[in-house]
């Protein structure tokens, strides 16, 4: 797991590597340019005639340093954006560069025609890096969007796409640098997990630079990044005397006639990932379909033929109840979610349509128990707590709707993000866009259902199963590619837990 700093932060975590290392600053973008050019000669040895179009900034001298790098065995074009303003580390990588007569240095000025050599195969982002603040405007911007209209090379940005806000959402008529693949040091920028910012960030990759350690482990944020996780010890190790009583029992409310398969779906996810017993109440006309389908599984059969009408009789004896794969939204289905909600006194797991009866009858929000876990994806949780204008507003409404509430929102999608109640943000790092397919978030019901009953915190079971959702997916997306269904990632947990 790693943080994610804002702009400000991360360079107070150069200035601290800096100062405490201690190394001088030009020899600090030398570490971190040496990365990114160990990193292209790995991934992109074909690409051997490369423009770089560099700014005056810190950024630029990153991309100086790197032509220096490349023009070794490439060849080498170097364009920079004209300014007044020239950092100290750019005008010492620019005077190394002047001795390197096989690398080719051009400027843009206000009165050119920002063209791209016809060659370039490579074209290098490195004019403004995470320092921007303002929208990139007038001839800069022509220049930002000349740089995007050379389609024929791989377009890859240094640190940041030139033009994008690192914290905060870019103007929709902003000038920004539309990369395939974009190098960033040490951490990720927030603006990377939002689906808004995908066409301008494309790929993303981490390159640590040895930035302090320190400084990274005393600074607070709020946000991490999940790349891995520390698989809690009750799912790694299981004594020799132990029995299906003591991996808990989960209850879940799940189907409606024609959508049984949500049930079975999510049962079979809870099974897989540990929970020692699991019980499905569905109405009548589901029953033999889960037996037949899910032997495994136990019945708690509901009064009516086709929906959700009334909660089961007691909950005493379920570890957890996760609720709403495939329950419908019809009026007595939302009376049965008002019945059942006072008679849980533990953290539930509420998905798909029990979120949809909620948002129509909000006041049932009151009733839900602290900590419970909430699974929408964008529609479910946009009639939960209303429109945003991007996905930054976005995290602040998920922040906030977890604060009021006092409880854990999971907002499905690319990078899920988990909001905590004390305010904590997790974005996943694992899954694929194999796993945009129907059954999918029933199946991650179930996993997170099967951590609660098994023990683990209502947050680390939040976190914890959204992670192993993406890796079972990921795992199950190598050998299915996009053809993958729900059915491949239930089958894949055991393997990756």
């Amino acid at each position: 797991m790693q943080k994610i700093f804002s702009a400000s932060q991360i360079r107070q975590a150069d200035a601290y590597t800096i100062q405490h290392e201690p190394i001088p600053s030009i020899d600090l973008m030398e570490r971190a340019v040496t990365a990114c050019y160990g990193w292209i000669c790995a991934h992109l040895p074909q690409a051997r005639e490369v423009t770089i179009v560099c700014g005056t900034g810190n950024n630029g001298g990153d991309g100086l340093a790197l032509a220096r790098m490349l023009g070794k065995d490439r060849k080498v074009s170097v364009v920079v954006v004209d300014s007044d303003n020239k950092s100290p580390d750019f005008s010492t990588n620019l005077e190394r560069l002047e001795k390197c007569p096989n690398v080719l240095v051009t400027t843009w000025n206000q009165f050119d025609t920002y063209e791209i050599p016809s060659g370039t195969e490579l074209l290098i982002d490195a004019v403004f890096g995470t320092g921007l603040n303002r929208p990139v405007e007038d001839w800069r911007a022509v220049a930002i969007r000349a740089m995007n209209a050379h389609k024929s090379s791989i377009h890859l940005a240094i640190d940041m796409p030139s033009g994008l806000f690192a914290d905060k959402a870019t103007p929709a008529d902003s000038a920004v640098f539309e990369a395939d693949i974009t190098l960033s040091f040490q951490f990720a920028k927030m603006a990377f997990l939002f689906p808004e910012n995908h066409r301008f960030v494309g790929q993303f990759v981490i390159l640590p630079i040895g930035l302090s350690q320190e400084f990274i482990s005393s600074e607070p944020t709020p946000n991490y990044l999940v790349d891995s996780v520390v698989e809690p010890a009750q799912l790694t190790h299981r004594p020799k005397f132990s029995h299906k009583g003591t991996y808990g029992h989960a209850l879940l409310v799940a189907g409606s006639y024609g959508k049984m398969g949500a049930a079975i779906l999510s049962a079979r996810a809870c099974l897989r990932t540990g929970a020692g017993l699991v019980t499905v109440h569905l109405p009548k006309r589901g029953v033999d379909c889960m037996q037949t389908a899910f032997p495994e599984a136990m019945v708690s059969v509901d009064a009516d033929e086709s929906v959700f009408s009334e909660p089961p009789a007691s909950l005493d004896r379920y570890s957890v109840v996760a609720m709403g794969p495939g329950i419908g939204t019809e009026p007595k289905t939302r009376m049965a979610i008002r019945n059942l909600l006072p008679l849980c006194q533990k953290p539930m797991v509420i998905d798909a349509d029990a979120i949809n009866c909620i948002a129509l009858e909000q006041d049932l929000l009151d009733k839900v128990p602290e900590n419970s876990i909430f699974t929408p994806h964008h529609k479910e949780f946009e009639r939960l707590a209303g429109e945003w204008a991007d996905d930054f507003e976005r995290l602040a409404k998920q922040r906030d709707f977890s604060a009021r509430h006092k409880v854990i929102v999971v907002f499905k999608g690319a990078h899920t993000t988990v909001t905590l109640p004390d305010g904590r943000a997790f974005f996943n790092n694992t899954g694929n866009p194999g796993m945009a397919t129907a059954g999918s978030g029933d199946v991650l019901t179930g996993i997170i259902a099967a951590l609660l009953a098994q023990g683990l915190s209502p947050a680390d079971a939040a976190v914890c199963g959204v992670f192993l959702h993406g890796r079972a997916g990921d795992r199950a997306f190598s050998d299915k590619g996009n053809g993958l269904i729900a059915s491949d990632v239930v089958e894949n947990v055991p393997f990756v837990m």
